[in-house]
């Protein structure tokens, strides 16, 4: 039976995170028609079924390759806006981006006012630590 499966699976898509997402909210949907009675969500439900299920046995690879990127540039510009950037942060040290290039410089905290050079484009700019 496992064979089988497999053999039927070959060549097509299967499941990424756009499919995980879609599910999680198939089921809320489904969870939320149940305790509030809200008949619209049941039919919101199916279609986005029918979506993860068109889109897991599909053979047009490249197509749902390019939207599960773009869903995880989406998702990752969303997270990103809650998340604290922790590009080189460590205990002890404060990064600043340049002002000119937007390359990120790493300087000790609590040294006041201080001179920042730039290590990619040679700007100096000054920021509190």
């Amino acid at each position: 039976m496992k064979e089988k499966l497999q053999r039927f699976m070959y060549g097509r898509y299967g499941s990424d995170d756009l499919n995980r997402f879609i599910s999680y909210v198939v089921l809320a949907s489904i969870l939320l028609d149940i305790f509030l009675g809200f008949r619209p969500l049941y039919f919101v439900s199916l279609i986005l079924l029918v979506i993860l299920y068109v889109r897991t046995f599909s053979r047009n690879i490249s197509a749902r390759y390019a939207e599960n990127q773009k869903f995880l540039q989406i998702r990752s510009r969303i997270t990103g806006i809650f998340r604290r950037s922790s590009a080189g942060a460590q205990p002890g040290y404060r990064v600043f981006k340049c002002p000119q290039c937007g390359q990120k410089t790493r300087v000790p905290k609590g040294k006041g006012k201080i001179k920042i050079h730039c290590p990619k484009c040679g700007n100096d700019f000054i920021k509190r630590s």
